[in-house]
């Protein structure tokens, strides 16, 4: 062996990362291409820096870029044949970066990773779930990852320096590397990576177009693939927002997702402190992914350095918005931080504390400022909000203000808690709410007559998520949440309306006679309800149903029925109006035809009318056959 030729020995702990990474199984070979890529990018900017201070430096006006050249394809001969082509097929990866000196070779790619393949091995080891590509580039090793479809590398450098000589470091992923003197004119290094059988693939322009610009569309300096650069190089979330046309927010966003609506809301901004991050994050306009959509799965593109780490990070923003897409990128982030790393990682928290305050900002600022394209997102996303509430009890503080309803005041618009605070009346300490299946059940419940008569807003629960959160609510700026059907509810000392004459006939009903109603009712409903009694509240309804004292099982009991599972209909206090004409003429039948069927019918479907506005009946197509023979009785 000559003295321009010399064998190395890998250390220990290079030798053991080698031996796995040579025989990796790992499905997605393409992190090699990765990891080359940026640590050419990060040639590249050594020596952007090293020349704003040097001008004295090999091709000192060279292009920073990187070039991937593809094996040369076998020629046809003289009778248009192409011969079966065994030989090895060898990618290049150059670089016009700052290059490496035979020294820098055998240190940098011989010695001083030995303290983080110790610590890569170390990870592996205690971790049989982890995956390599998650790992890999934490420790400063990701150069190694050639080896996962390599069958010898030769790194080819020469230094900025004008003095320095050429140099090859050369290794088939063994337990020992060599480095020669080498010819090169032009400074930068490059990798000629001799292809396994099995990762021939990445001989094919096609297929490395695709891991470019997947993985490395937005370096900072060109990346040419033959002629033709395949980066967009520029990453649009690195300008300022002020620099940016909506039309290229568009166009970013449609390329990203192949969702040909525009987004609900486009979040761009750019911070330094706590951390740095530049984000361009978007609410697309619908929550289900269209068929064609290129990013199927929930998630946002995390990047670092502008290079794709992670295509779908769910750690960055809460579960309740998952809907969120967009690119989120920090240089603070190591390469392949792994999901492990992401729970324990400061920056990471950090970053995540940043992306939700600022998301969750920009969404209350459209409820507040564009109520018509917040009702488009509350339309969308309510459930989303509404089961972050259900699942994380930290998040309700974040999520409450975001919360939408109509109400009685509301002439069907929606409103925010705040402004249902707001427009309280003085002496009114609670938030009061209605349930049922559908806006016309609500606003026609008998529940409401009190509320009517003393003008008090009540908010319309309608939505089956909304009985699901009812008991994790509790209160909002210190009022209170109260159900308008509670037994035990006051209403505040407010002035009482008039009735007016558009509000139906009132009448005084014999107490015998109400007293006979009542206990027809009691009969004919038998345990379905707990009591009959008078109301003191209705006015315009005939009767109501209410829960019994005590009673906290209910929402529970909506539920139950909303998830289909095993339910039986609640037990309930029927209260009656005793001021209402139908009432004073069913009470008439109950004491002069008691056993009339009519009677019977009608007191059964009171009771199932009450339930259908309660939104607790379980099939009202079971009334059919009651009302038709109620329509029978009628007509004769």
């Amino acid at each position: 062996m000559t003295e321009e030729t010399k064998q190395y020995g890998f250390k220990t702990e290079v030798s053991q990362l080698l031996h796995i990474l040579t025989h990796s199984l790992y499905k997605e070979q393409d992190i090699f291409l990765r990891e080359a890529i940026s640590n050419a990018s990060d040639a590249l900017t050594r020596m952007h820096f090293e020349s704003l201070t040097n001008r004295d430096v090999l091709d000192a006006d060279a292009e920073l870029a990187i070039h991937v050249i593809l094996p040369e394809e076998p020629k046809a001969d003289e009778d248009g044949e192409v011969a079966a082509d065994d030989a090895p097929k060898v990618l290049i990866i150059k670089d016009s970066g700052i290059g490496m000196t035979k020294e820098e070779l055998i240190t940098n790619l011989g010695t001083i990773a030995q303290s983080g393949a110790r610590s890569f091995i170390k990870e592996v080891g205690e971790n049989n779930d982890v995956d390599i590509a998650d790992v890999i580039g934490q420790f400063g090793v990701g150069f190694y990852a050639l080896f996962m479809v390599a069958d010898e590398v030769r790194v080819l450098s020469r230094s900025y320096k004008k003095d320095e000589k050429a140099a090859v470091w050369i290794s088939t992923g063994d337990a020992s590397f060599r480095v020669e003197d080498a010819e090169k004119e032009d400074r930068g290094t490059e990798l000629h990576i001799t292809l396994k059988k099995d990762a021939e693939e990445f001989a094919n322009a096609w297929k490395l177009k695709q891991v470019l610009k997947k993985h490395s569309d937005f370096v900072r300096y060109p990346v040419y693939l033959g002629e033709e650069q395949i980066n967009q190089q520029e990453s649009l979330w690195r300008k300022r927002p002020s620099d940016v046309e909506p039309e290229q927010y568009k166009n970013f966003y449609q390329e990203m997702t192949m969702d040909f609506e525009e987004p609900l809301r486009t979040i761009h901004f750019a911070a330094d402190a706590p951390v740095n991050v530049r984000a361009m994050l978007f609410v697309p306009a619908k929550l289900e992914k269209g068929v064609l959509a290129k990013r199927k799965e929930p998630g946002v593109m995390l990047y670092s350095h502008n290079v794709l780490i992670e295509e779908y990070n769910n750690d960055l923003l809460p579960h309740w918005l998952n809907f969120i897409d967009g690119v989120v990128d920090s240089e603070e982030i190591t390469l392949n931080v792994s999901r492990e790393t992401v729970q324990s990682n400061r920056i990471i928290r950090h970053l995540a504390k940043t992306l939700k305050s600022r998301v969750i900002r920009e969404l209350k600022k459209m409820g507040k400022k564009d109520p018509e394209q917040y009702k488009k997102f509350w339309d969308e996303y309510s459930r989303a909000l509404k089961e972050g509430i259900a699942t994380d009890y930290e998040a309700k503080g974040d999520i409450m203000p975001m919360l939408r309803y109509t109400a009685a005041h509301s002439d069907g618009k929606l409103i925010s808690l705040d402004e249902y605070v707001e427009g309280m009346a003085e002496e009114q300490e609670e938030i009061y709410y209605v349930m049922g299946s559908d806006q016309t059940s609500v606003a026609n419940s008998p529940h409401l007559d009190p509320f009517k008569e003393r003008d008090l807003n009540v908010l319309y629960w309608t939505d089956p998520l909304d009985v699901l959160i009812a008991p994790s609510l509790g209160e909002y700026k210190g009022k209170k949440f109260r159900n308008v059907d509670d037994n035990s509810l006051e209403l505040p000392d407010v002035d009482v309306k008039e009735a007016s004459d558009d509000k139906g006939e009132t009448v005084e009903i014999p107490a015998a006679n109400f007293e006979s109603f009542m206990e027809k009712c009691t009969a004919v409903l038998g345990e379905k309800v707990t009591e009959v009694r008078e109301s003191k509240i209705l006015k315009s309804s005939p009767v109501r149903l209410v829960s019994p004292e005590g009673e906290s099982q209910q929402e529970m009991l909506r539920i139950a029925r909303l998830m289909g599972q095993e339910y039986e209909i609640p037990k309930k206090v029927m209260e009656v109006n005793n001021h209402h004409p139908l009432i004073a003429n069913l009470a008439e039948m109950a004491v002069n035809d008691a056993d009339n069927r009519l009677l019977l019918l009608l007191v059964e479907q009171l009771y199932e009318s009450a339930l259908i506005q309660e939104g607790l009946h379980p099939n009202p197509a079971d009334m059919l056959p009651r009302i038709q023979e109620l329509m029978e009785l009628a007509a004769s």
